[in-house]
């Protein structure tokens, strides 16, 4: 079955992860920029439909928020059928696909949603910014997507909604966890940046190991700010550890040691303990599912 009337109206209240449209009058040809902020660009979670409810409620017993109700529907341009579910959470947002149907390829290798101001122009600029269209335009119920690559192989999903949304700020930023070579950190961390209109904050050619699960060395950590988020482009020989290189995202968080009792009381495992690097105290964990993810805290030096 499809998405009801009211499960799509229910969707565009509470999520920006699908596709909706802040669309730009006609007359703009270049906006200021084409992110519309980082509350509306989503993670993509994808697990088992088994074990979609058990993740969602993990995440928001972590982290606080609002989820969406579970509907059925197609997001991909060829046949397919997934259950869908939002999340709104202060330290971002997630768009959930647990698939009854094979996941279409390329589907399921895009790390984020980034909503756009006019799809169309942002999709030209991307493509003269060095990233490749690997989806052309396609509908969904409630707007329009693509997918691009930008070099080194990152994939992320432009969206259009028909209806403009409106979220809150977010409290914390969650900072998308880029694993390059070294010989496409530069071209990529390049072209993102055009595109996106950002800027580097930080560019730490001896970062600490201890951050990539190898404490006796050091790799590059190249931190990018825009208006779509926060990135950390991590550089590194491939020489990584399991699970490094499988996180997509780190959240911010005001205290570590709360933010993990609550994960663990709601069935997330701790990965990699926490450890202290750079100012801040950090984890990884997974949730019911597979899905993992960094958390993280200032602690104070």
């Amino acid at each position: 079955m499809r998405l009801s009337a009211a499960v799509i109206a229910a969707s565009v209240a509470l999520a920006p992860g699908l596709g909706i449209s802040a669309a730009a009058p006609d007359h703009v040809a270049k906006p200021a920029n084409w992110a519309v902020g980082p509350q509306y660009d989503s993670t993509h979670v994808y697990v088992a439909p088994e074990d979609l409810d058990r993740f969602v409620a993990s995440f928001v017993a972590t982290f606080g928020g609002t989820a969406s109700k579970g509907g059925v529907t197609s997001v991909t341009p060829t046949p397919s059928e997934t259950v869908l579910r939002f999340i709104l959470s202060p330290v971002g947002t997630l768009s959930v696909f647990g698939f009854k149907t094979p996941i279409p390829y390329p589907f399921g290798a895009e790390r984020t949603g980034y909503l756009v101001v006019d799809l169309d122009a942002a999709v030209r600029a991307a493509q003269a910014d060095g990233a490749d269209v690997i989806v052309a335009s396609f509908p969904d119920p409630i707007g329009r997507d693509v997918v691009i690559q930008w070099p080194g192989g990152i994939n992320m999903q432009l969206y259009v909604h028909t209806t403009p949304p409106s979220y809150a700020k977010l409290q914390t930023v969650p900072e998308n966890r880029v694993y390059l070579s070294t010989g496409k950190a530069g071209e990529f961390v390049k072209d993102f940046l055009r595109f996106s209109r950002g800027k580097v904050v930080s560019d730490d050619p001896h970062a600490p190991g201890v951050e990539i699960g190898r404490p006796s060395d050091s790799y590059r950590s190249v931190q990018i700010e825009s208006l779509f988020g926060r990135m950390n482009v991590i550089v590194t020989d491939g020489h990584l550890p399991y699970p490094y290189g499988r996180e997509l995202m780190g959240y911010e968080v005001g205290t570590l040691t709360d933010a993990l009792d609550k994960a663990k009381a709601a069935g997330v495992i701790v990965v990699v303990a926490p450890y202290a690097s750079r100012g801040r105290e950090a984890a990884i964990v997974q949730f019911p599912g597979g899905y993992l993810a960094e958390i993280h805290a200032s602690s104070g030096k």
